[in-house]
């Protein structure tokens, strides 16, 4: 067998064209000749081999195309068919399947907002929403103790008689729309079979990944948006916080009371009263003179019943005796409001706070207010004064909370023995202003509260020590609207346990800007309140000895001009710009 090429510049013609015959003759040789080697080249084989390779090509794409259209067929019907309507307790309750990146549950509770919960982790989404509430049966609820007993378990049955209508409707829906997708799209009735069962088999998969992923821990940590008179009955009372799943009967039911009673009673749900082993703490940081954070602070001072209020600093932007007046309103919010002074706030301004009633300030000594015990320090910067460089390196300001931290110990520590060791101070919670200081008093205490960043955060250190870092109540002042969307307001309510004085839970609350009407509240429960909190290990500063770069706690105390260092605004602290480590304003 011989292969011939051929040049490309033309076709080969009649022998009467004696150059193209020559040409022709030259190029045209053995592959015998061309090794020398006696291999030989199987054209069948070849042709086969290609011919089984057209065909799988062809067979894994129209595989592809099967599946592909099995799944959006079943996206379809999910989409389009998954919902059903059923009774629940008072209320017609609306249930739906839909397809979404990351599985949750939300509940529609209109007007009011939305609750939602991390219930698993499948590619789709429950919804439940109520459609409308039966006024003679809710008020049977209300006003029969014998009704109400029943209804945890009423609500448990109905719902899960509704699910299992709504798993059956998506089931039948997504093998009819994978059927009539594959007949629309390949005009045959075996196709369209092979489609409707592919259909079926991606909704099997779907709800087992779903029912394998469940985290029924997720309803006592619900994400709620709507309107802020809503959050304290909806997200649930702090006797609820701590709950387990297995009383989750009682979760629901309280929830379907509170919007039976929203139907009955207009726009307005009851709130609960405060559970009395509970010490509720609002947590509020850098108003920045901005007046609208006195009425965020109101208002969730009042909806959720708090204690006392703690604000970790930068109540002032400037320091100036002209804004001194912006402070009076702590006189008129009626309970505790405990202060530690930022990198914003003057010595004029921590003794304006002082001169208000209810206020206490903290600069380096503790007070116990509502049966808790609070440790303060104010920050050594004051950013207003430039003219004086400060060492912010975060070593330093570490170095600074540490050197408080050996006059501490959680109050489960035993005092010290010995007559020449001084005993250590029980607190229960220290309130710094930058979270670089707080972290200093790791071991020493079970709670450090901080702001300064205007993003609100969370860490968990290795002694035990959590720190909780608050976002701007303030919405950064005037620096919120440097971006193209307004800096929201931030506080969170704490849960303390009034017999250990640990902290249970939270509620991190975030208020729309300027501008802006919308507030969301999601809750966190404390896995382990009573965890023990373990010294940190190596060396640790006298409280009488200065650090370098740092001045020490006299000196703090007596508010030596310390200065501040950093030449970043605020407003990059919000956004796409960054901060270099220990440094802000």
């Amino acid at each position: 067998m011989s292969i011939t090429f051929a040049s490309s510049g033309g076709i080969v013609s009649n022998a009467s064209d004696t150059s193209s015959s020559n040409l022709f003759r030259e190029t045209s040789i053995t592959v015998s000749n061309l090794l020398g080697s006696g291999f030989r080249v199987d054209m069948k084989n070849v042709e086969l081999t290609n011919i089984a390779r057209r065909l799988v090509r062809g067979r894994t794409a129209r595989i592809v195309a099967i599946v592909l259209v099995a799944l959006a067929g079943a996206w379809l019907g999910l989409s389009f068919g998954a919902t059903t309507q059923t009774a629940v307790g008072p209320a017609d309750i609306g249930m739906t399947l839909r397809p979404a990146w990351g599985g949750e549950t939300v509940i529609d509770v209109r007007p009011l907002g939305t609750l939602r919960f991390d219930s698993h982790s499948g590619p789709v989404r429950l919804g439940i929403s109520i459609e409308a509430v039966h006024p003679d049966v809710a008020q049977q609820i209300l006003e029969n103790p014998r009704w109400a007993d029943r209804l945890p378990q009423t609500i448990e049955a109905d719902l899960l008689q509704g699910l299992r209508d709504l798993i059956i409707r998506a089931v039948v829906c997504a093998i009819l729309a994978g059927f009539l997708t594959g007949l629309v799209v390949f005009r045959r009735l075996t196709m369209a079979a092979w489609t409707s069962g592919i259909a079926l088999v991606a909704v099997v998969i779907l709800g087992a990944v779903s029912a394998l992923t469940l985290n029924p821990r997720s309803i006592s940590e619900p994400r709620y948006t709507g309107l802020l008179t809503g959050v304290p009955s909806l997200v649930g009372n702090a006797r609820s916080i701590v709950t387990k799943f297995s009383e989750y009967r009682g979760q629901l039911a309280k929830l379907v009371t509170n919007v039976s009673q929203l139907y009955e009673a207009g726009s307005t749900l009851p709130i609960y009263e405060p559970d009395p082993d509970t010490i509720r703490v609002l947590h509020v940081s850098d108003l920045h003179i901005n007046p609208v954070s006195w009425n965020v602070i109101r208002s969730l001072k009042e909806q959720f019943k708090v204690n006392m209020i703690i604000d970790t600093g930068d109540i002032s932007d400037h320091g100036t005796s002209a804004e001194n007046g912006f402070v009076e309103e702590i006189g008129r919010l009626g309970v505790p409001y405990v202060f530690v002074r930022g990198n914003h706030d003057s010595r004029e301004t921590e003794e304006a706070v002082a001169k208000q009633k209810n206020a206490i300030v903290l600069d380096g000594t503790s007070a116990e207010v509502k049966g808790l015990r609070i440790y303060g320090v104010g920050d050594p910067r004051f950013t207003p004064d430039k003219s004086v460089p400060v060492d912010s390196d975060p070593v330093s300001l570490a170095n600074l909370g540490r050197s408080h931290a050996v006059r501490l110990s959680p109050p489960e520590w035993p005092r010290s023995t010995s007559t020449s060791a001084p005993d250590t101070i029980p607190a229960d919670i220290v309130a710094v202003h930058d979270p670089t200081v707080g972290r200093g008093f790791s071991g020493a205490v079970s709670l450090v509260l901080a702001g300064h960043t205007h993003a609100r955060a969370t860490e968990m250190l290795s002694t035990g020590t959590r720190v909780l870092i608050q976002g701007s109540t303030g919405a950064a002042g005037l620096r919120g609207l440097e971006h193209d969307e307004p800096t929201p307001h931030q506080a969170s309510v704490l849960y303390f346990s009034k017999d250990t004085h640990r902290l249970q839970a939270w509620d991190d609350i975030t208020v729309g800007g300027l501008g802006e009407q919308w507030i969301q509240c999601e809750r966190h429960i404390e896995a382990n309140p009573g965890r023990t909190i373990f010294p940190e290990p190596g060396n640790v500063p006298s409280p009488s000895g200065t650090i370098s770069g740092t001045p020490s706690p006299i000196a703090l105390a007596s508010r030596a001009h310390v200065p501040y260092a950093s030449e970043v605004s605020d407003g990059r602290r919000h956004g796409t710009g960054t901060i270099p480590p220990g440094t802000g304003s």
